[in-house]
């Protein structure tokens, strides 16, 4: 749930971040984490009231999710969460497959042992919230791993653009967690990847996150078949408009 702002400033931490800036956040991560579904109705005036602010921070707040495609606003129905576009995420995956190969050559070649241990500790954690059946710890293992390897390759602002480019991957991808097998499969990549940065082999290792990366559309079907009204079949949303 959201957590309350007051005053108009962020009281979860972030100093001088405003309330508009915070309950972005906020509800930007609930989207990704799917608590709040795609298609799910959003309510200014109670995210407003939850809040104790006017309804002028959250509506900036919901058009900078519009922008990154994570709402839609539309005249005289409201605002929805965006159902996720099956028609952008090929490309997506793409581009991710690219911007990660680039981050895993050069830890191949920069990577410090301290920095291997540190991936090694991190492939650990995953795979203990694996077993665990915690997919938000496991997430959270995953991110780190990606972003470890990306400062290993010394290419933080690559892991930059792919948060960027990922947005709406994530989504689908929180989807494919609970399926069976998922998870101990994304371990035996991550595995995979960190054999090949130890090893100094930089084609294997740019294989293997490649292959990693590709993973991700693996399960589609099932999950339009189990999930059809989380999806939206044709990327074109002309007839989505801010109210």
């Amino acid at each position: 749930m959201l957590t309350l702002i007051g005053g108009g400033r962020d009281r979860t931490g972030g100093r001088g971040q405003t309330a508009a800036a915070a309950i972005h956040a906020l509800l930007r991560e609930e989207i990704l984490s799917l608590r709040r579904k795609p298609g799910e109705p959003i309510a200014e005036k109670d995210i407003a009231a939850a809040h104790g602010v006017s309804r002028t921070p959250v509506r900036e707040a919901l058009l900078r999710l519009a922008d990154e495609g994570l709402v839609d606003i539309i005249a005289k129905s409201g605002t929805h969460v965006s159902r996720i576009p099956l028609a952008d995420l090929p490309e997506a995956i793409t581009i991710r497959r690219v911007l990660e190969q680039l981050a895993v050559r050069g830890a191949v070649a920069s990577a410090t042992g301290s920095q291997i241990i540190e991936l090694r500790a991190i492939l650990v954690r995953t795979a203990e919230a694996a077993e665990a059946g915690d997919t938000e710890a496991f997430h959270r293992a995953d991110e780190a791993f990606h972003e470890a390897v990306a400062t290993a390759g010394r290419h933080p602002g690559v892991w930059a653009l792919v948060r960027h480019v990922k947005l709406q991957v994530d989504r689908f991808r929180r989807l494919t967690l609970p399926l069976e097998g998922r998870m101990a499969r994304v371990v035996a990549e991550h595995e995979a990847v960190l054999a090949a940065i130890e090893a100094r082999d930089a084609e294997a290792a740019a294989a293997a996150m490649g292959a990693h990366v590709d993973g991700l559309s693996l399960g589609l079907d099932d999950l339009k078949r189990f999930n059809p009204g989380y999806f939206l079949e044709d990327s074109a949303r002309s007839d989505l408009k801010r109210a």
